[in-house]
């Protein structure tokens, strides 16, 4: 009978001890199957400029490089936008509305934007693009060593292969308009590489500023009467109202030449420069690391495009009975074949 009783005590023990083992089993892989569902979910506030081609391809490059290094819009990482429809005061309440929303990450596009986010996030990383010259600009301390919460990637033009094309397309161009935004601190930092470029490249100049848009026809009509091209940099009033420009100077029968594709887009004839998707590539890459822990803004030096796009419009050339050397648009793209 003892026995009987010692077997059933040991069973009974035997069964005690599995059961427990089997529970911790099922807590442990409970609390693995919970951790492994809390996914870090990232928050990235945009703050663009305004509407336009370039700018929006940045925006839609940034998300693709996020998305290359493993964010994934809807899964891992989304995107709250503020535009501030090409109105610089309107910066700064797009600023607070996407702090408000307390991301990882703010994300300005073009200079202006870039700006009013520097004056104001100190605490949030943030990445730049669209900006020709972040220094010059005061958002970083120097373009190498950004030294604060800020760091991006520069639309510096290269104006002196936009001007050479100038030669190219129209040899007997001698002196050359700079068409530019007379309020825009980083499209007056572009004139002056544009004055540089065409004293290197053994052309005169003559600047016209204008400060609002009733003022750009007029201001390409007097052109018409002293210059033989135009050239105008990335300039956030003429990049807005490009085919006011564009108009008058097929009516002149001048030919513009741009700064950026987008103005190309709307009527200009031809520039060399930045693919915005792809600039806006690297400026994800650049974030992606940014959010992993793996950089910091202050230590990640502001970053350029190496390669340039030539982009001509053969709409504009044939409005303006000008014919585009085939040395010179052969692999280009053309934005105007559709027109």
């Amino acid at each position: 009978m003892k026995k009987i009783r010692k077997g059933i005590a040991m069973f009974l023990a035997a069964a005690l001890l599995t059961g427990l083992a089997a529970c911790n089993t099922a807590n442990n892989s409970s609390a693995v199957s919970t951790v492994s569902s809390e996914i870090k979910k990232y928050t990235v506030g945009v703050v663009q400029y305004m509407t336009y081609p370039t700018l929006d391809a940045s925006l839609k490059g940034f998300k693709e490089g996020l998305a290359a290094a493993g964010f994934q819009e809807g899964k891992n990482i989304s995107y709250t936008v503020q535009n501030a429809q090409g109105d610089t005061s309107a910066c700064t309440t797009a600023v607070s509305t996407a702090v408000d929303k307390k991301p990882d990450m703010i994300f300005a596009i073009a200079t202006p934007a870039a700006q009013a986010v520097a004056k104001t996030v100190t605490d949030i990383p943030v990445v730049v693009t669209a900006v020709a010259d972040p220094a010059d600009a005061k958002l970083v301390d120097s373009n190498d060593k950004p030294g604060g919460n800020l760091t991006g990637t520069s639309d510096k033009a290269p104006v002196d292969e936009q001007v050479k094309l100038i030669k190219q397309v129209v040899p007997d161009a001698s002196t050359v308009g700079i068409l530019y935004g007379a309020d825009d601190g980083s499209s007056g930092l572009q004139a002056d590489w544009a004055k540089a470029a065409c004293q290197s490249n053994g052309l005169q100049y003559q600047v016209f500023p204008v400060s609002t848009a009733d003022e750009i026809a007029q201001t390409v009509a007097t052109m018409a009467e002293k210059v033989q091209a135009i050239y105008i940099p990335n300039d956030t009033l003429l990049a807005a109202n490009m085919k006011i420009a564009a108009d008058a100077a097929v009516q002149a029968k001048l030919p513009i030449f741009t700064g950026e594709s987008g103005m190309v887009q709307n009527g200009g004839l031809l520039t060399v420069g930045i693919d915005y998707e792809e600039l806006g590539k690297q400026t994800g890459a650049m974030a992606a690391k940014i959010l992993k822990g793996e950089e910091k803004p202050a230590e990640t030096p502001i970053a350029y495009q190496k390669n340039y796009t030539i982009i001509y419009n053969s709409a504009t050339a044939k409005q303006l009975e000008l014919t585009l050397p085939e040395s010179v648009v052969k692999g280009g793209k053309d934005v105007g074949s559709a027109s």
